[in-house]
């Protein structure tokens, strides 16, 4: 069911109002009805300072039975200068717009230019578009990321990260999608999502 209390609509902005920073230890994530496999999803997103959360896809939320949000491909959301995920992981696999723990962030679409992130505070546009295994991270209308998540290398970067211990990770053919509770004030709008 929708969460009782922690997120809260208003003005055409859904919000995860802010507890103690631990992930889905408060109102916990919201998660589709329906499943998706070849899509587009695109919304906007506006973090407060230090904060973290994430969009989800291919999301099992059968698979974790412990503490923590349900597991899934993750198109990060975070501060990057004040939180300390930024600095952990591999290469800046964690910051914003990352594929979260497998592939950093980074302009792919203006050579030279670093990502677009308008900031703490301001409303950024975050973009995910999946077809025929084929993956794509966009932030503020320049891509971020690209990978194949039937390829060998999607595999060998799973192997090395948190999710080597669920089988075929990123490869269901479907899944919800989910927006996560992060412990941090985060909203969100304009979500909109069509299937491909």
């Amino acid at each position: 069911n929708f969460p009782e209390k922690g997120w809260e609509m208003k003005d055409g902005e859904l919000t995860i109002l802010g507890k103690d920073g631990r992930e889905s230890a408060g109102p916990g994530d919201i998660v589709t009805i329906n499943s998706f496999s070849d899509f587009e999803l695109i919304l906007e997103f506006k973090i407060t300072e230090g904060a973290n959360s994430g969009i989800k896809y291919f999301v099992d939320p059968g698979l974790n039975k412990g503490s923590g949000s349900a597991i899934g491909c993750e198109f990060q959301v975070l501060d990057d200068d004040k939180h300390p995920d930024a600095k952990m992981g591999v290469s800046g696999n964690r910051t914003v717009g990352s594929l979260y723990d497998l592939i950093t962030a980074e302009n792919l679409s203006v050579e030279g230019r670093g990502k677009q992130f308008k900031g703490v505070g301001n409303w950024n546009v975050a973009r995910i578009v999946s077809k025929d295994g084929k993956v794509e991270h966009w932030l503020n209308n320049e891509k971020v990321v690209e990978y194949d998540r039937f390829s060998q290398m999607f595999r060998a970067l799973v192997a090395y990260s948190k999710y080597q211990k669920w089988d075929n990770f990123g490869q269901w053919p479907e899944g919800p999608i989910l927006l996560q509770d992060h412990g941090d004030t985060v909203s969100y709008r304009s979500i909109k999502i069509k299937e491909l």
